[in-house]
């Protein structure tokens, strides 16, 4: 692995983000609202429910938005920066510069972690003057359920670059569209237990289910799940194998059946 390559592709990428306005309110912007819109319901709720059970409340939805923020911006950062090159019609010279797979897709990994790191630390401190949220309270072990919801979030962004790959650039609404299909059924703002029994067994297999109950269980019950911790780091290793043997599997597909083409046809 050439690291030359890796950071080239880390490089362009910042540049293009430093450089576009649209792309840095996308980056904080759309969040802000959002963080906004969640702080006014759970103000509202405030003044409806019990001191105890309103503090609870407000450190449950602001901390599960802020967490699937988080994997939201990782699907779509690790996605976006693939789609850049199919829009500038540059997906041909990347594809037949020496620039390996692994370097393309850690290249995007950079990327997606500078662009998570920074939403993460510009978010956590406004929630916190806004709202006094303090998501340190979740503990020290707030940092593998970080990793764990970033890595499942480039896994979906490499299945989104395969599908790109497979069926063209009209597939690209899927880098924005995967996240929200997957979102009734994480249990982000919700506990498990409201899914039918049916509903509750399908879903065990969503790493970010395990994810949202793990950190709900730490604020309701006060202690560490390590359950849902293992649960979510084991299903997500498998899920990472299984994302980019689909994107290589993708990737070889389009080379013999010249679908590369229409990456810069359509």
């Amino acid at each position: 692995m050439n690291l030359l390559h890796v950071l080239g592709i880390f490089y362009r990428n910042i540049i293009l983000i430093r450089r576009s306005v649209p792309k840095l309110f996308a980056l904080f912007g759309f969040i802000t609202v959002e963080l906004l819109l969640w702080g006014f319901i759970t103000l509202w709720v405030q003044t409806l429910a019990p001191a105890g059970a309103a503090s609870d409340f407000i450190l449950l939805i602001l901390s599960a938005f802020i967490f699937w923020s988080m994997f939201d911006l990782g699907q779509r950062s690790f996605a976006i920066s693939f789609l850049e090159e199919v829009w500038s019609r540059n997906i041909i010279n990347l594809f037949a510069s020496p620039v390996k797979l692994s370097e393309l897709v850690l290249g995007y990994i950079l990327v997606g972690v500078t662009q998570a790191l920074l939403a993460f630390f510009y978010i956590v401190p406004l929630a916190f003057l806004l709202y006094a949220l303090n998501i340190w309270d979740l503990g020290l072990y707030i940092i593998p359920f970080f990793m764990n919801v970033l890595i499942f979030g480039w896994v979906l962004g490499v299945v989104s670059i395969g599908l790109v790959v497979r069926f063209g650039p009209s597939a690209d609404i899927l880098a924005f569209f995967i996240p929200f299909v997957l979102l009734p059924f994480s249990a982000v703002y919700y506990p498990i237990s409201i899914f039918p029994p049916f509903l509750q067994k399908l879903t065990f297999v969503l790493p970010t289910r395990h994810m949202f109950e793990g950190m709900r269980t730490a604020i309701t019950e006060g202690i560490v799940p390590f359950d849902s911790l293992v649960w979510a780091s084991t299903l997500n290793l498998i899920c990472v194998l299984l994302g980019f043997l689909f994107l290589y599997w993708m990737l070889r597909l389009a080379r013999i059946k010249g679908y590369l083409s229409r990456l810069v046809q359509d």
